[in-house]
């Protein structure tokens, strides 16, 4: 039987003068205004959000921690579960995370860079307060040693792990990365592709479904929706256990709600 499938509205932040925005890009750039990110969430609260996620876009580039205050206040204003990512390199900047008042944090380049604090974070924590972020990017090169290829339209390429906001590269394959991630003692993975942030063009569903093959831990499918038909397709074809979007959301295109009784007519469960 199909366990019941999360929709997650995703709030990306970037810090201003007035303590952080939210914004949209296309593949993590060209950044627009959306609003303020708590009564964003608020929102998505009331329309039945099972979860939220708050991405700090800038944090890890420009070496600083994630928006506490953003944090607290989004605490106090909403009672469902809510993720924190962007800058979480240390047990103590996690800390302070989770005393804020966030559910969960989501570790990325950080953890890359250095596995073990992945491995130490669920040790401190528990796996239930730790989300792997996985941001990747297809590489043409198939040269490359020890890594998943796939094709689609004639082309053959594999999927590269990037960090620092998707502006770097690592050499790294996203499947071999899930399963070491899953190998530390992860709790879920939040996946992006890079190449459909913010594209409106569906998920890189490839990648969705061979990580969530490749791993027994639940797989949140992100970047890329437009439709209700591509979330539909993220639980369907890439086998997610969430699905996650922005645009759709932020700029009233669709509510949680329309997400959720599309899924019920396709025989998907979902929360009430």
């Amino acid at each position: 039987m199909m366990r019941e499938k999360r929709i997650i509205p995703c709030l990306d932040l970037l810090l201003d003068e007035n303590g952080g925005r939210v914004v949209k890009g296309i593949e993590f750039e060209e950044l627009v205004d959306a609003g303020d990110p708590v009564e964003f969430a608020k929102k998505y609260e009331a329309q039945g959000a099972d979860e939220i996620v708050f991405l700090d876009i800038t944090a890890s580039v420009q070496g600083r921690e994630t928006i506490l205050d953003v944090i607290k206040r989004a605490a106090e204003a909403i009672s469902i579960p809510f993720t924190i990512g962007g800058g979480i390199s240390t047990l103590e900047i996690a800390q302070k995370n989770l005393d804020a008042g966030a559910t969960k944090v989501s570790i990325n380049t950080a953890g890359v860079k250095n596995p073990e604090f992945i491995a130490k974070a669920i040790e401190e924590f528990g796996a239930d307060k730790i989300v792997i972020a996985i941001d990747c990017k297809r590489n043409p090169d198939i040269s490359v040693e020890g890594v998943n290829v796939f094709e689609e339209n004639g082309q053959k390429f594999w999927y590269e792990v990037v960090i620092m906001g998707g502006n770097e590269g690592t050499g790294m394959d996203t499947v071999e990365w899930a399963k070491q991630v899953e190998a530390l003692g992860a709790y879920e993975i939040l996946l992006t592709s890079k190449d459909r942030d913010g594209t409106r063009d569906g998920y890189d569903l490839p990648i969705t479904r061979a990580v969530a093959e490749a791993v027994s831990i639940p797989v949140i499918a992100s970047g890329g929706v437009g439709t209700l038909e591509h979330m539909v397709e993220g639980v369907t074809e890439g086998d997610a256990g969430a699905v996650l979007a922005a645009s759709i959301f932020h700029f009233n295109k669709y509510t949680v709600g329309d997400v959720k009784e599309e899924f019920r007519k396709r025989g998907i469960p979902v929360k009430d």
